[in-house]
C-alpha cells in the first residue's frame, strides 16, 4: 500500500496551458478522424494483440492494446527489437568517430508531419512557460507525487503529472518489487502521461552492471547478471561491452525503462579513485572510448538511450562528489590527453545524451565551481569547442557537491545558464521548479535558451513515442492526443 505523505509537497498552481486551448480548436476539424480512430481502438481492444507484438508490451500488469485495456495475452512474447523486427532500428555508432551516429527516424502524421523535429516544434509552440520548465526535470516518483514511497502509478500520479508535466522519472531499488509490478508501474505512468499531456516520459535508471544495477541486483528479478565494467575492460574485447549493453537494454526495454544513465565513460587515471574504480572500463582512453560506444550500441538496439558519464571525466579526481567537492588540478590540455578522449568520441558520434559531473577544475575555472554549473565548461567547451548538439543532463543535484553549497533553485538556474538541458533530482524539486519558472519569466534565463533545451528534449522524445507505438505499448487513440499526431 502506498501512503500519501500529506503536506510533504504542495502542488503548485500553473498558468493556463496553451496546449489545452489549442486542442479545443481541433475537435471539430478532427471529428471524423477521432471517430475512425476510436473505432479502430475498439477493434484492437477486443481483437487482442496485433501480429508481431513483442514482449516489449510490458506484460499483464501494464500491457496496452487499443485504448489501454489490460491483457494477459501479452506476457511471454519474443522481443521484436531483436533481429530486425518491428522494434527500434539499431543505430550505427562508429567507434572511430567518423560515422553518422544516431539515426533520426522519420515521424509521419496524417497530413505530412514527417520529422521528429517538426513534431517537437508543434509541441513547443503549444506549451506554456510552466510546461516548458517542467520538461527540464527528471525526478523521483516521490518528488513528483509527494508520497512517502511509490511502487504503483495511480490517480495521485495522474494529478501530479497534470501539475508538473516533467520530462521524466528515475527509479531506484526501493521502487522495485518484481517484474510484473515494474511493468505495471512504468506502463501506467506512460499511459497517464499520454492521456494528460500527450508526450511520453523518459523513464530512467542507473543500470550500469556490476555493483550499480537496480534490477540486476534485485532479488525480485530473474535477469542475466552483467559484470562490472572493470572486468569487461580488463578483457580488452569491445564485443563484451556490446553484449553487456544489449543484455541490459533488453531487460530495461522489457520493463518499460527507456533511458539508462550508463555507461561510465571515465578514464581511471587516478588509481586511488574509489568512486569509479570498478565502474570504469580502465585507464586506456582508446579502450574506454571503444567500450563505451559498443555498450551504447547494445542499449540502443533495444530502444534504450544511454547517457555516458561523468563529463569531463571523474577518473582523475580526488574526493567523491556524492559527499562534497571532488576535483582535479588538470588543465584542458592535460584532460585532452586522457579523460576527455572518450567524450570526444561521444561527441563525434553525437550520442543523444551526455551527463555532466559535479567535479571541480580549479586550474580552469579558478575555484570549486562544479562543472555542471560552469558556463566555461558546459557552454564554452562542451557545446562550442567540442560541438556537442545533444542533451546535456546534470548528475543528481542532490549530491553533496551541489546540495551542501547551493540552494536547489540557485543550482537549477545556474545549470541552465551554464548550458545544461535537463536537471536530475534536485534536492528540493518545487523550489528548483519555481526558480526556473521565475528565471525564465524575468529574463534571467532567456526564453530562447529555454526553448532550445525543450526542443532538444522533445525531438528525442519523438523517437521514444515511435518506439512505444511500434511495440504497441501506446496506440495513439487518446482523444486529447489526436491533435498532436494529426495537424
Amino acid at each position: 500500500m502506498i501512503q500519501k505523505a500529506e503536506g510533504d509537497m504542495g502542488f503548485m498552481e500553473k498558468g493556463s496551458s496553451g496546449r489545452k486551448d489549442n486542442r479545443k480548436v481541433w475537435f471539430g476539424r478532427l471529428a471524423g478522424v477521432c471517430a475512425v480512430t476510436l473505432l479502430l481502438a475498439v477493434i484492437l481492444c477486443f481483437a487482442g494483440p496485433l501480429p508481431g507484438m513483442g514482449n516489449g508490451s510490458r506484460g499483464p500488469e501494464a500491457g496496452m492494446n487499443g485504448m489501454g485495456t489490460r491483457t494477459d495475452e501479452l506476457q511471454g512474447r519474443e522481443n521484436d527489437t531483436e533481429g530486425g523486427g518491428d522494434g527500434a532500428d539499431p543505430v550505427g555508432y562508429d567507434i572511430d568517430g567518423g560515422g553518422d551516429g544516431m539515426e533520426a527516424g522519420g515521424y509521419t502524421g496524417k497530413d505530412g508531419v514527417n520529422s521528429q523535429e517538426e513534431w517537437a516544434r508543434k509541441q513547443l509552440e503549444a506549451m506554456s512557460l510552466e510546461e516548458k520548465a517542467a520538461q527540464l526535470f527528471i525526478i523521483t516518483p516521490e518528488q513528483l507525487t509527494g508520497c512517502s514511497q511509490v511502487t504503483r502509478a495511480g490517480e495521485v500520479t495522474r494529478e501530479a503529472l497534470r501539475k508538473y508535466p516533467v520530462g521524466g522519472l528515475i527509479y531506484f531499488s526501493n521502487h522495485l518489487e518484481d517484474a510484473d509490478q515494474l511493468r505495471a508501474m512504468t506502463g501506467d505512468t506512460q499511459k497517464m502521461a499520454m492521456e494528460e499531456i500527450g508526450i511520453p516520459l523518459f523513464l530512467s535508471m542507473d543500470e550500469e552492471g556490476g555493483d550499480i544495477a537496480r534490477i540486476g541486483n534485485h532479488g525480485g528479478f530473474q535477469v542475466e547478471q552483467v559484470p562490472s565494467m572493470a572486468v569487461i575492460g580488463a578483457a580488452g574485447d569491445s564485443s563484451q561491452a556490446y553484449e553487456a549493453g544489449s543484455t541490459i537494454g533488453a531487460y530495461l526495454h522489457e520493463y518499460g525503462v527507456n533511458l539508462d544513465f550508463a555507461p561510465d565513460a571515465d578514464v581511471l587515471t587516478n588509481p586511488d579513485n574509489t568512486v569509479v574504480k570498478r565502474r570504469s572500463f580502465g585507464s586506456d582512453p582508446q579502450l574506454v572510448s571503444e567500450m563505451s560506444l559498443a555498450y551504447l550500441k547494445g542499449l540502443w538496439e533495444h530502444g534504450v538511450y544511454g547517457a555516458p558519464k561523468h563529463f569531463p571525466g571523474h577518473g582523475a579526481t580526488k574526493g567523491d562528489s556524492h559527499e562534497g567537492f571532488a576535483y582535479t588540478d588538470k588543465t584542458w590540455e592535460e584532460l585532452e590527453e586522457s579523460e576527455l578522449k572518450p567524450f570526444y568520441a561521444m561527441v563525434g558520434n553525437q550520442v543523444p545524451f551526455i551527463m555532466a559531473g559535479h567535479i571541480s577544475l580549479p586550474e580552469i575555472t579558478g575555484g570549486d565551481l562544479p562543472c555542471s554549473l560552469s558556463v566555461q565548461v558546459i557552454q564554452e567547451y562542451l557545446r562550442d569547442r567540442m560541438g556537442y548538439e545533444g542533451i546535456i543532463i546534470t548528475d543528481a543535484l542532490n549530491m553533496g557537491a551541489i546540495e551542501d553549497h547551493y540552494p536547489s533553485g540557485q543550482a537549477a538556474v545556474m545549470a541552465l545558464k551554464a548550458g545544461v538541458d535537463m536537471l536530475l533530482m534536485p534536492a528540493d524539486f518545487p523550489a528548483a521548479y519555481e526558480a526556473v519558472v521565475e528565471g525564465a519569466g524575468n529574463g534571467e534565463i532567456p526564453l530562447e535558451r529555454l526553448d532550445a533545451s525543450v526542443l532538444r528534449i522533445l525531438t528525442l522524445i519523438a523517437e521514444i513515442l515511435k518506439i512505444l507505438e511500434k511495440d504497441r505499448r501506446i496506440v495513439h487513440c487518446f482523444i486529447e492526443a489526436v491533435p498532436l499526431y494529426y495537424s
